[in-house]
């Protein structure tokens, strides 16, 4: 997930964008988002903001920050706009991990990226992240109307 995220999606980011991770706990929404912000050169380490729901890793490198966002334990997207992202949405990369039914009147342009991890079987416990996944992506808006996503 952290290299699909860096090689296939973050060259394709830039200011103002808004991606919508969903997926079961375990799929690889904060690994994913791990390789985002290693590839813009924000300032890390990124982890899960489950408990204090959002948080901003600025760019060390000039380009846009990461707003990084847990929406599990909101409620409504009246709880998600407590938290003011539309004021740093415009200057930002905003992932918002869960954020599915809450999150997509932030941005009438923006990615919503479904992961998938097979169920069952041993659990490899020394590279839990290890895995087959399934990344379904879906381009809302003007914005990604001529996007493609390839790895380089």
């Amino acid at each position: 997930m952290r290299t699909f995220a860096a090689e296939v999606i973050a060259p394709q980011l830039a200011h103002g964008d808004l991606v919508i991770l969903t997926g079961d706990l375990g799929a690889g929404k904060t690994t994913f988002t791990q390789g985002l912000g290693e590839a813009l050169g924000v300032r890390g380490p990124v982890a899960s903001p489950t408990f204090i729901i959002a948080r901003t890793h600025p760019s060390e490198v000039g380009g846009p920050s990461l707003i990084h966002v847990d929406a599990y334990r909101l409620g409504s997207l009246a709880e998600l706009d407590d938290l003011d992202l539309d004021s740093s949405l415009d200057s930002s990369v905003t992932v918002v991990e869960w954020g599915e039914g809450k999150a997509e009147a932030l941005a009438e342009d923006r990615l919503h990226i479904t992961l998938e991890r097979e169920r069952g079987g041993e659990v490899d416990m020394v590279n839990p992240d290890y895995g087959v996944r399934e990344v379904r992506i879906r381009a809302h808006g003007d914005r990604w109307a001529d996007v493609t996503f390839e790895r380089n």
